[in-house]
């Protein structure tokens, strides 16, 4: 007596198990492995980016001569001599100064006059890529990705084979 209590209390068990493995789905483990694709074509995707920014623009009016009082004969002789000592410290400036005081003592200024001076708006674009459209074969069938990256002459893909399984759609119980 004592082992029938043993058996039939796996026995009582069964029916509850068999219909909880009927509900069960076994998932099966992906099999993947890594191989390379020849690369065909890559074009880059650009992004456009616009910016403007204002600049002072001002018209030129062409240099004029203008008049300049003549120094004295005292100060132009100070003023020689200052220049003299200039050009001693100044080594390769000397001409340089030398062709501003011809340019002073003509009476001429150096600078342009401007005028009409006003802002305008100046607009630039910049492209930068931001993808790649590749491009590529793999065993005869050609595919195309986006990628962050230019890929190259391969490309490194990812292969995935698993079986296909149906759903079985769940079965409505009929309306009485």
């Amino acid at each position: 007596m004592v082992r029938f209590r043993h058996c039939l209390l796996p026995l009582l068990m069964l029916p509850i198990a068999m219909g909880a493995m009927a509900q069960e789905r076994v998932v099966q483990a992906e099999n993947v492995r890594l191989d390379y694709a020849q690369v065909l074509n890559v074009e880059p995707v650009y992004q456009t980016l616009r910016a403007s920014r204002t600049e002072e623009v001002c018209d030129e009016l062409p240099t004029l001569p203008t008049t300049t009082v003549h120094p004295t004969r005292e100060q132009s002789r100070w003023a020689r001599f200052l220049e003299s000592i200039k050009g001693v410290f100044s080594g390769d400036d000397e001409a340089k100064a030398q062709a501003e005081d011809a340019r002073a003592e003509a009476g001429q200024s150096t600078e342009p006059a401007r005028l009409n001076c006003r802002s305008v708006p100046v607009e630039r674009e910049f492209r930068r890529p931001i993808a790649y459209d590749v491009d590529y074969v793999y065993k005869g069938t050609k595919y195309r990705s986006r990628l962050a990256e230019d890929p190259g002459n391969r490309l490194r893909i990812r292969i995935s084979v698993m079986p296909f399984v149906p759903t079985v759609p769940p079965v409505e119980a009929p309306a009485p």
